[in-house]
């Protein structure tokens, strides 16, 4: 069934519910827009309430941060945060497949539906101008029949007349004939009107309007359609989602779970315990030996309180009731003597990683120097200068540093074998400065500077396993590889990466065929494995 067969005289009808199916999906879209405000406030308001308490600590040393119930809480304000993500992208997806595509497809919708509707006023104002020629035609059929009629009683009266002239006569009998024949023009046109009205009303009700009528009708059911998928996307987009909501639940129960309170207890021990021993029985003070009180030094002085009554602790700080708070000092010794020692050892692993970067930059800056001497179209080796002596500077600095913090520690009393956290420096005349395993320094000689850069390159491929690629590289520009230790390439050649630049400028690659050696980073693209 459709409207153009059964529906042909309701014009108006299908007027009207064309434009409240329009209207409907407005209503919808505005309704889906307003569902998104909402995700978007309630995901807001869970990303400030996971912010409000999970306040960014500036120091991760401090002591609740090795708890589990800490961290615990910690993951579910992450969780809470990714799940806040989440309501984010349902209203995201929601704006996107819904809104957005109903919208545009409305706007088409309703310039269809325009175009539908002018036709059906042109065709209806067709058959509306046709009729009028019709009526017109008939007017004056009926107005010029009438007219001959009198012309004909007047000129059969005149012929009846014996007053009348035979000229009267003659005249009135012409004007009849003329009246006739105009009369009898006007009906055929009159007849042609209104075979033309019938042929156009007939297209008009049979063909025109039922195939706009269809149209229309092809019109809604797609809006139909187009929006019954809109409420099912306002399901799956939520859907979609929900397996990693899921995850979110799950890592705050797992959250829970990773609770342990022994864990936390002996954390709480470890991070607290003093090293203290337990003061000792306070000594029986008899003061009925009066005859001895001048001589007792047990009696004659003030009696002892807690602080003199801690034996061989009594240098040390009374910790149990302590209840200001101490000065800090830089080598700890504000700290029991356990959380002291544990604090110097963590701030010697410290100085040594920061050492170790320094010796490394030294030794990147010795090769890039000796690469600018033997290649002055690179660079300038006197631009190295500043940058050699700062580091030089921090390297005397952190040994300095070093030997400082391992006197404290040995003044804590590590107990054990000492460790050893100054695994190597540069002294004073470039070398490397080792310590042994019994604490002894020992040099390791250093390459002649004059001697070239390449050999400290060509040592670093002997005897050695291949190393698995760490990435790969693209040549922007030729490189002859002309001296010892690098590696030509092609524009455009790739190239795989073993070794990171190490701030002297060359990075180490190694070709297909086992080839290796360094390369300019500048003359490359680099690309590292995740």
């Amino acid at each position: 069934m459709d409207w153009g067969t059964e529906l042909w005289d309701q014009y108006d009808i299908i007027e009207k519910h064309t434009q409240s199916g329009l209207e409907l999906v407005e209503k919808y879209v505005k309704f889906v827009k307003e569902r998104t405000e909402i995700e978007q406030s309630y995901a807001k308001q869970l990303r400030n309430l996971s912010k409000k308490y999970n306040q960014k600590r500036s120091n991760k040393d401090e002591p609740d941060c090795r708890l589990s119930s800490y961290q615990s809480f910690v993951d579910i304000l992450n969780e809470m945060n990714d799940y806040a993500g989440q309501r984010e992208l349902i209203a995201e997806n929601m704006i996107m497949n819904i809104c957005i595509d109903l919208t545009k497809y409305l706007q088409e919708l309703k310039q269809e539906r325009k175009t539908y509707l002018l036709e059906a006023k042109k065709a209806q104002q067709s058959l509306e101008s046709t009729y009028k020629q019709l009526d017109s035609s008939k007017k004056r059929f009926e107005r010029e029949w009438r007219e001959a009629e009198r012309a004909a009683q007047y000129a059969e009266k005149t012929d009846q007349d014996i007053n009348a002239t035979k000229a009267d006569v003659e005249k009135a009998k012409q004007q009849a004939h003329m009246r006739a024949r105009v009369a009898e023009d006007c009906k055929n046109d009159y007849a042609a009107q209104l075979q033309k009205y019938n042929k156009e009303q007939s297209q008009f009700y049979f063909n025109d309007m039922p195939l706009i009528f269809n149209k229309l009708q092809d019109l809604d059911e797609r809006r139909i359609r187009k929006l019954g998928h809109g409420y099912i996307l306002f399901s799956d987009t939520e859907k979609n989602v929900m397996p990693i909501i899921g995850k979110c639940l799950e890592g705050i129960t797992k959250a829970g779970t990773n609770v342990n309170e022994k864990n936390d207890s002996m954390v709480i021990i470890e991070q607290n315990k003093s090293g203290f021993e337990r003061p000792g029985d306070l000594e029986f003070e008899d003061y009925s030996q009066g005859i001895n009180r001048a001589s007792s030094d047990s009696s004659l002085g003030t009696p002892k309180g807690p602080m003199d009554l801690l034996g061989k602790n009594k240098s040390k700080n009374f910790w149990l009731f302590k209840r200001s708070k101490p000065t800090v000092t830089e080598d700890f010794g504000h700290l029991p003597p356990e959380q002291r020692r544990k604090r110097l050892q963590q701030k010697l692993e410290e100085i040594s990683k920061e050492l170790q970067k320094e010796v490394d930059q030294s030794e990147a800056l010795g090769k890039m120097k000796d690469v600018y001497e033997k290649n002055p179209q690179m660079g300038d080796p006197a631009s190295l200068a500043t940058q050699i002596s700062q580091t030089s500077q921090n390297i005397e600095r952190l040994r300095g540093e070093l030997n400082k913090y391992e006197t404290w520690l040995s003044e804590a009393g590590v107990r054990g074998d000492t460790l050893r956290y100054r695994a190597h420096s540069f002294n004073n005349n470039g070398a490397h400065e080792v310590l042994s395993p019994d604490g002894a320094h020992s040099d390791e000689s250093t390459p002649d500077p004059s001697q070239a850069i390449y050999a400290e390159f060509d040592d670093d491929f002997e005897d050695e396993e291949p190393v698995a690629p760490i990435g790969k590289c693209t040549a922007m520009y030729n490189f002859p590889g002309a001296s010892e230790g690098t590696i030509s390439m092609q524009e455009g050649e790739v190239l795989a990466v073993v070794e990171e630049d190490k701030g002297d400028g060359w990075t180490r690659v190694r070709r297909h065929n086992g080839d290796e050696g360094y390369i300019p980073t500048s003359y490359v693209t680099i690309t590292l494995n995740k």
